[in-house]
């Protein structure tokens, strides 16, 4: 049996592409410990959920996408992990996201412990979100990039979350980005574990589009307010945001101010679980997952995880065009892609998805079997 050690810089409450993984290994007879930064102190210090053990550490409050203060508590996360691991040392260090490299860095230089990067993200990109224009913030995303090229020659293993639909895409993904830097990789793609999907949508007085996830820019709901205000008043959907994030506030002032101006139908909460995340999705005929291209990641190949847990439950998704996601959306028929800040084609694109159900072919069945043949070597 092999001791595992993965590590990710959220609370894991929960994280479900840290724990459906966490849970594979489990499953195949091995224990697995996931090291997790309650960022906030609102959870638990220690859980076990499906056999899988989650430490969390309280180690101050610490905000997400900031710059000096975020830096510091992952800093201070990370010498606090590397320390438990090198007094109680496992057999393979999991890595989620570059921010948790230099642990596993520092257990492979002095150990020769196996280390796997699971790219979930560009996290160097990170960085631009609250202001994708800033000369300050594509200095220090470079610098960031450049460092965890550099960590990558320590890794035995890179998996990351996307990749081309097939030789002949148009589009890459973050696999693409790895080989164009000379890194291989296998793309387990953050799909859901079942499909729960409708042929039918239920009745109901009116219709709504939904946000559920982070809310970490005001850009894309300045976009989403914009397309809803072109739809004649009558036609109007309902707005449903659930998360939190560092643009929550400003997002929950936007769109308050329209309800009184405009008369819109809104509602807005905070973070959500994974029970409240079904809960929620039932209110949803369409779900928003389009991103400020800007951001960096879009282009370059991020698959927004909303639009697969949205279409597992019947539900499409408008996301950007021009970039894998959109295409990936039109080839699996699960939803439109729309130009970034083309608010007549959204609008448009919303209006004929409101009546439409759509079923997700491939759940994380497939991600299961080549993440357990990519993995094998590494827990023999």
């Amino acid at each position: 049996m092999a001791h595992i050690a993965m590590v990710v810089t959220n609370a894991c409450s929960p994280d479900p592409r840290v724990l459906r993984q966490a849970g594979w290994i489990v499953q195949q007879g091995h224990e697995v410990t996931v090291h997790a930064y309650d960022r906030n102190q609102e959870h638990s210090l220690s859980e076990s959920y499906n056999g899988v053990r989650i430490m969390r550490y309280h180690l101050g409050k610490t905000p997400y996408g900031g710059m000096v203060k975020t830096a510091l508590g992952i800093r201070h996360f990370s010498k606090t992990v590397s320390r438990g691991l090198v007094t109680n040392k496992p057999d393979l260090v999991y890595c989620h996201d570059a921010d948790t490299l230099s642990i596993g860095c520092l257990l492979k230089k002095k150990y020769g412990t196996s280390l796997v990067f699971d790219m979930h993200d560009l996290q160097h990109t990170w960085i631009r979100m609250p202001a994708p224009k800033s000369f300050i913030r594509r200095i220090i995303s470079k610098m960031q990039e450049r460092k965890m090229l550099r960590q990558l020659k320590n890794v035995d293993l890179i998996l990351t979350s996307s990749g081309k639909i097939s030789p002949t895409s148009e589009y890459g993904g973050f696999c693409e980005y790895l080989e164009s830097h000379g890194h291989s990789s296998v793309v387990i793609e953050n799909r859901p574990e079942e499909m729960e999907s409708s042929s039918e949508k239920k009745s109901k007085e009116g219709w709504c589009v939904g946000y559920l996830g982070r809310v970490r820019e005001i850009e894309s709901f300045q976009f989403l307010l914009d397309a809803v205000l072109f739809i004649d008043p009558e036609q109007r959907p309902k707005i449903r945001i659930a998360g939190d994030g560092v643009a929550s506030e400003s997002v929950s002032k936007l769109f308050h101010s329209a309800k009184k101006e405009h008369d819109l139908d809104v509602e807005i909460s905070g973070a959500f679980d994974s029970e409240e995340f079904n809960r929620l999705i039932q209110e949803i005929d369409v779900m928003f997952a389009i991103y400020q291209p800007l951001r960096g990641n879009i282009l370059q190949g991020a698959l927004p995880v909303k639009m697969f847990d949205a279409a597992a439950h019947g539900v499409p998704s408008v996301v950007n065009d021009s970039c894998l996601m959109g295409e990936l959306a039109e080839v699996e028929n699960i939803g439109h892609s729309v130009g970034w800040l083309q608010k007549e084609d959204l609008a448009k694109s919303l209006l004929k998805l409101r009546t439409v159900s759509v079923e997700l072919d491939s759940t994380s069945e497939r991600e299961r079997k080549r993440f357990s043949e990519a993995m094998k070597p590494y827990l023999s």
